[in-house]
């Protein structure tokens, strides 16, 4: 084999190679985007990469009528339109469905099967140019595919491990925008003695080139633009981490909201109601207040209130997503709200060290004020993990007297396993005596049945539980479920307990004694149902019944 002909293998195989990463990474980057806007991930992430996996075939179907003589330029404008159109389409979707909501599916759908063909014409393409060089059919295809799957495993340890530390999800697409260009214009370089090139595909290819560099360098303006639209108030904040799409807004009035995925976490308006009906309830019944455990809630809230009972000498708060930890520690509209409950000078943060060991460091001398003047009446350690709440209970060898669950409602697979039977019963057996468990219970108006199925679950594991809900305007009627395990409380039921509670031993702006003993009343036949399934990690119903009960909204 001649020189020149291993060079333009080599080259053929490294074109290969980026094109093997740069493939996935457009179907990766297709699912996070469906799945941000529209919810359900499982399915979003299932949809795109089976749809763009058929429309490869198609592409490689169509390649048969490519002429020989129009490999090179064939595959160069393919890469092109596949550089414009994954490159700029994660924004133009944004766009899209802040504007034309019910055309956005359309659309979507569109790019994903028009991205797939293109990207169905690389390896077909390629082995017929490498077919000059090698004309074993075995060889051939061999060292074709080969680097393409090496180059598509490496394409998804870069788009999963080291993109998102650096760029948000438009400003990926346009770095895979102009990898495509480049590779394009690569081939056109590096091959143009072999085919007929003519001006107008180079022009073009450097103007592409210069509209994707330009999309990169633009990409967090026009995102907060497009992102606008879909939002009432000004977004103040946003952000697209490993785990999640952060967005902090702020009304006219000075009212902040936070969503994440597009959902809203809580509104400064009344979170105060669902965090002191989360927290206050369970303290007053629990007999110790030690130790406590806190899974999600990385805003601080839910701390906030805790840290009102003078009783308190630790704290664990266990949230998977640095960034949320962080905006609460450092954003001066979340400090007002949770009183820095997580600020830097009162946090150890334990971020992937063992859960054993780490140094801690004390929340606030006695009596000491913080900045926004709140006294706090205890000394207390709060340790920060990030980490999976499961990995958490899993490990931790500690015993805590209340374990206070602040997670998303159970809107993925993911999320559901932390609302499962396996979950509860390893909580159970992290509790003290007369250890107490709260869990936030999505609404038990709305999305009934995932509500009672948290309650079934809990008790299939041998808790104890109660079902409690309020009105929060930002919601409507939401739902909590507490639990104690009663073989090592010998005291009166949950229900008579909370009944029982004769005052609030803290300050509160809502909570009433007179709320507590009204939110464990429902309506006629509200907590009746027909339905029996629990909620395992092999069967996750809970979020079968969560999927069905807010189909419609």
């Amino acid at each position: 084999m001649s020189k020149n002909n291993r060079k333009d293998r080599l080259i053929l195989s490294l074109c290969m190679f980026i094109m093997g990463g740069s493939g996935l990474a457009y179907e990766y980057t297709f699912s996070k985007i469906a799945a941000d806007i529209l919810g359900n991930s499982v399915q979003q992430w299932a949809i795109t990469i089976g749809l763009m996996l058929f429309c490869m075939g198609v592409g490689a179907e169509l390649t048969r009528y490519i002429k020989k003589e129009s490999i090179i330029r064939s595959f160069a404008l393919s890469q092109l339109t596949l550089a414009i159109l994954g490159g700029l389409g994660p924004i133009l979707l944004i766009f899209m469905y802040g504007k034309f909501p019910y055309q956005y599916s359309a659309l979507h759908y569109s790019l994903i099967s028009i991205c797939g063909i293109l990207i169905g014409f690389e390896i077909p393409l390629i082995v017929r140019q490498n077919q000059s060089y090698s004309s074993e059919l075995r060889v051939n295809l061999a060292e074709i595919l080969k680097v393409d799957y090496i180059g598509a495993l490496f394409g998804a340890l870069v788009w999963t491990f080291l993109l998102p530390k650096f760029l948000i999800l438009t400003e990926t697409a346009a770095l895979l925008g102009i990898s495509s260009t480049l590779t394009g214009l690569a081939l056109l370089y590096f091959f143009h003695n072999h085919q007929k090139i003519e001006n107008w595909i180079w022009i073009t290819s450097f103007l592409v080139l210069g509209i994707l560099g330009g999309s990169f360098f633009q990409a967090k303006n026009w995102t907060t633009v497009a992102e606008q639209s879909l939002y009432r108030d000004h977004i103040k904040y946003t952000a697209t981490t490993r785990y999640q799409h952060i967005v902090l807004t702020e009304s006219p009035y000075g009212m902040t909201n936070l969503y994440i995925n597009g959902h809203l976490q809580f509104s400064s308006a009344d979170e105060h109601i669902y965090h002191e009906f989360l927290v206050h309830p369970a303290m007053h019944v629990s007999p110790n207040h030690q130790n406590i455990l806190v899974l999600g809630g990385g805003d601080g809230l839910a701390v906030r209130e805790i840290l009102k009972y003078p009783t308190v000498r630790k704290i664990d708060l266990v949230d998977l997503d640095p960034e949320i930890t962080k905006l609460a520690r450092e954003n001066p509209e979340l400090l007002k709200l949770n009183q820095a409950s997580l600020s830097d000078a009162k946090v150890s943060l334990l971020e992937n060290q063992s859960l054993i060991t780490g140094k801690k460091v004390k929340l606030v001398e006695k009596n000491q004020k913080n900045r926004f003047g709140n006294q706090w009446e205890s000394i207390c350690e709060v340790n920060l993990y990030h980490l999976d709440a499961s990995v958490f209970i899993e490990q931790i060898p500690r015993i805590y007297d209340l374990i206070v669950i602040d997670l998303p409602d159970p809107n993925s697979p993911d999320l559901a396993k932390l609302y499962s039977k396996y979950f509860y019963s390893n909580l159970m057996k992290k509790l003290g005596p007369g250890g107490i468990v709260v869990q936030q219970s999505t609404s038990p108006a709305h999305a009934r049945e995932a509500f009672l199925c948290i309650g079934r679950t809990m008790e299939a594991a041998g808790l104890e539980a109660e079902p409690y809900h309020e009105n929060i305007p930002s919601f409507g009627d939401w739902g909590w479920w507490i639990a104690k395990n009663p073989n090592t409380f010998t005291e009166k039921p949950l229900k008579e307990q909370l009944n029982s509670v004769h005052s609030l031993s803290v300050p509160t702006k809502h909570l009433t004694r007179e709320l507590i003993q009204s939110s464990l009343h429902f309506g006629k036949n509200q907590l009746t149902t027909k339905e029996t399934s629990i909620s395992t990690l092999g069967s996750p119903m809970v979020y079968e019944y969560y999927l069905q009960a807010w189909k419609g909204y």
